[in-house]
């Protein structure tokens, strides 16, 4: 069995961002023309009325502040709220493939490595755009890599899924190294019109290099210990959107709640100390105390959440250095946010140093993976 080791990391980060102001400013307007246009309807109670977002309610529910976007004019018109993506011909680039390329591009330098040193490449994501051919094996083809590809999903915990898959292949001897994706364009799934879940979610790209210990040579690399991971089904949170609405008639196929959808208390209450018991459970099973972890590099979906199970763990609150958080500029970008804080948070560690990546979200998933800093 060989020992693996994450010896670099990318990121892709879109030009464009949202502000809180600006995402309630273009909520607000939606509002109102809405009840203006429904203003009889509602006064003889055949219409609800929506009510208005704001800054406050936004950070105080999840500690984001500005997000990060592909395509800022369409979410922003109150007219619109989608986010304008032109279709692309079969012989472009897919946008996600785009993205991956540009993320995994600086993955391989910090990696020292090339196209030629990678055997095979997992896509692991909320929501890919198409069913197939695979958007791994077109973000293999357009790095010029020979070998395999292959998509994966598990929403928020696709990154760690997708690192345990990878270090299995690498273990076995199936692999020598691995590049792992994870593009996300979180604010194509999200229904902006939606006041509890406007502004949850942003868009980006993050790359992991996995390869062999022995053949590792970049100045980046932290030992995988050891993964763990965990599912438990649950409805709390869904996204029901798929080629099979389009069978169920036209009203399916254009029904706002085929989106994002979540019940934001429910998940809170079951996924914290789920997320925190197996953390902890994963620790004992490698005979290593949570007094020793000197960074948690969690799943990046609500900063309430993150500040909770932390202080499950600990048994008080987290200095800002242990659990860092990228969520108030970046927002939840699902698989990719865990990811983001370990790029962004991993240089500043000595030799030795050991950390946790994690992930949990939909599914219920939760991923946990053992770093220590070569």
């Amino acid at each position: 069995m060989h020992n693996v080791v994450i010896s670099g990391t990318g990121l892709y980060t879109p030009a464009q961002s949202i502000s809180n102001e600006e995402l309630v400013a273009s909520f607000n307007a939606y509002v109102a023309q809405f009840n203006a246009d429904n203003a009889d309807a509602i006064a003889r109670g055949e219409v609800e009325a929506l009510g208005e977002s704001s800054v406050a309610f936004i950070e105080k529910a999840s500690g984001i502040k500005s997000r990060f976007v592909i395509d800022k004019a369409g979410i922003l018109d109150p007219q619109r709220m989608v986010p304008s993506i032109p279709e692309r011909s079969n012989e472009e680039w897919g946008i996600l493939c785009e993205m991956s390329v540009a993320a995994a591009k600086e993955a391989l330098q910090r990696a020292g490595k090339t196209a030629a040193d990678i055997d095979g490449v997992i896509v692991a994501c909320s929501n890919l755009q198409r069913a197939y051919p695979a958007v791994a094996i077109e973000v293999q083809a357009a790095l010029g890599i020979q070998g395999w590809g292959y998509d994966m999903n598990v929403a928020c915990s696709s990154a760690t899924f997708g690192i345990q898959a990878a270090c299995n292949a690498i273990q076995v001897g199936q692999a020598k190294a691995i590049l792992l994706v994870d593009p996300e364009i979180c604010t194509g799934h999200l229904n902006f019109r939606d006041r509890d879940s406007h502004f949850i979610f942003g868009d980006a790209a993050t790359a992991v290099i996995l390869e062999r210990a022995d053949l590792a040579t970049s100045e980046h690399q932290w030992d995988v210990i050891s993964s763990k991971l965990l599912t438990h089904f649950s409805n709390n949170i869904r996204n029901n959107f798929g080629f099979l609405n389009r069978a169920a008639g036209e009203e399916s196929a254009s029904n706002p709640d085929k989106l994002f959808v979540q019940e934001g208390r429910k998940v809170f209450k079951e996924v914290c100390p789920m997320v925190a018991e197996l953390i902890g459970a994963h620790l004992a099973e490698n005979d290593l105390p949570v007094g020793d972890v000197q960074r948690y590099w969690l799943h990046q979906a609500n900063l309430n959440m993150n500040l909770l199970i932390i202080r499950r763990l600990l048994g008080r609150d987290a200095e800002p250095h242990e659990a860092p958080v990228i969520l108030d500029t970046y927002a939840n970008t699902s698989s990719a946010g865990s990811v983001i804080a370990f790029h962004k948070y991993q240089d500043d560690m000595p030799k030795g140093s050991l950390g946790v990546l994690s992930s949990f979200g939909a599914g219920y998933s939760i991923g946990s993976v053992i770093l220590r800093r070569r």
